[in-house]
């Protein structure tokens, strides 16, 4: 009993030893661990800065801290876009893109009345097609607008056939064969003195007057009637009567548009009318084509304006004469620049060269070939191939005059390559 007493009391002692050790030993290392960190925060420096510093103030120090010579700033930047007012276009995409530049110089530029108006056939180029018989309308072909007609072409047949007077093909061979029987009697007659000289004259001409007439008409006939035939070379401006319809003689039929003359009007507000005097040429754009004529490539001519308006028209008619190209349709409504006296010193531009963001407008100078700027200008007058530029350039800038569009795609890439640049 005592032995196993003293056994535990041993094993107990043992176990209270071991803990004690093992108590000091962590006890130490705490204390070790704590000194070394004591030794970090308060002694242990960076480069003149401490540890909790460095660790606070990580943005601070790069700020501060110079790489070869530029700074991190510097770095962040020349990994980005460059400058937001450059755009880097490289030279391939540029020549692909159609892009152009040109140095920019102060030079003429002419005032410029911006208006609207119509291009109108010009007098003795419309011809009216009119009926020669009474009778029933049938169409030789088909006539749409713009269809073309050659002189002596059939465009319609007018049957007389059913009406109450008859026909007047027969009616008019009737009346030639019989002046042409009178006209051979009194002929005879004549020679014998059995008719005087008077009236032999008269036979002859009762007989002259109806064989043109018969001659006339049956030139035009056909099994369908009398033709009318188109007495002009051009083109079908409009059809004013449909198949079945009844006419008379003298009826318009149709109108049909000859030779190349036409007229371009422009209507002016009489508040204008000081500035008539100068107008000597215009440029102007049709409704349905963003192509630029020019009066003076069409071989035009100023014919004059109007010197009075009336209570149905407020606007004073400036007109021109022009030859008119296949791709002119008459009556066609048309934006119109009347161009009068010239003006030195103005720098103007493209109209391709202007893009427009939100109301404002900019162009693009060149740097380099590789880099551009864009630049916000003020616009003043146009004469539809050209803007004046009020203000934002100065002259002796290279600008972007054709091509723009693709620049100003290029600065909203977002694949634009770095680049800065130092000028």
């Amino acid at each position: 009993m005592k032995r196993t007493i003293k056994a535990i009391f041993s094993g107990v002692l043992c176990i209270a030893v071991c803990w004690s050790l093992a108590s000091c030993k962590n006890s130490q290392n705490t204390g070790d661990a704590h000194g070394h960190s004591e030794e970090i925060h308060e002694g242990h420096s960076h480069e003149g800065h401490d540890h909790e510093g460095h660790v606070h103030s990580h943005d601070e120090a790069h700020e501060g801290h110079d790489h070869n010579g530029h700074s991190h700033e510097s770095d962040i930047h020349a990994e980005g876009e460059g400058s937001p007012d450059e755009i880097i276009l490289s030279e391939e995409s540029a020549a692909a893109a159609g892009v152009k530049a040109e140095t920019v110089l102060p030079g003429k530029f002419r005032s410029v009345l911006e208006v609207s108006g119509r291009v109108m056939p010009a007098p003795g180029n419309e011809s009216t097609i009119v009926a020669n018989v009474p009778g029933v309308v049938s169409l030789s072909a088909p006539l749409v607008e713009g269809s073309r007609v050659n002189e002596g072409t059939p465009m319609f047949s007018i049957s007389s056939s059913h009406l109450q007077d008859g026909d007047p093909v027969q009616r008019a061979r009737i009346a030639y064969e019989t002046a042409r029987k009178e006209f051979e009697r009194a002929s005879k007659l004549v020679e014998d003195n059995i008719v005087s000289r008077q009236e032999y004259e008269a036979a002859k001409g009762r007989y002259e007057t109806a064989r043109l007439t018969y001659e006339a008409l049956a030139a035009d006939k056909d099994g369908n009637g009398t033709v009318v035939k188109s007495p002009v070379n051009g083109y079908v401006e409009s059809c004013l009567v449909k198949e079945g319809d009844y006419v008379s003689v003298g009826t318009p039929l149709a109108s049909v548009l000859s030779g190349n003359g036409m007229y371009l009007k422009a209507d002016v507000s009489e508040r204008y009318l000081d500035r008539l005097p100068g107008v000597n040429a215009a440029n102007f754009r049709l409704s349905y084509s963003d192509k630029i004529y020019s009066t003076a490539g069409l071989n035009g001519r100023l014919l004059g304006y109007g010197r009075s308006t009336d209570e149905t028209n407020a606007y004073i008619p400036v007109t021109f004469s022009i030859n008119a190209s296949t791709d002119i349709l008459a009556g066609a409504y048309a934006r119109i620049w009347l161009l009068s006296d010239e003006r030195e010193g103005v720098i103007s531009l493209p109209v391709d060269a202007v893009t427009e963001e939100q109301g404002h407008y900019f162009v693009y100078i060149q740097l380099d070939p590789t880099c551009y700027r864009k630049q916000e200008v003020t616009l003043g007058a146009t004469d539809g191939n050209r803007y004046e530029i009020l203000t934002g350039l100065h002259g002796g800038e290279t600008v972007v005059t054709h091509g723009a569009i693709h620049v100003k795609l290029a600065s909203a890439s977002n694949a634009i390559p770095a680049h800065t640049h130092n000028h």
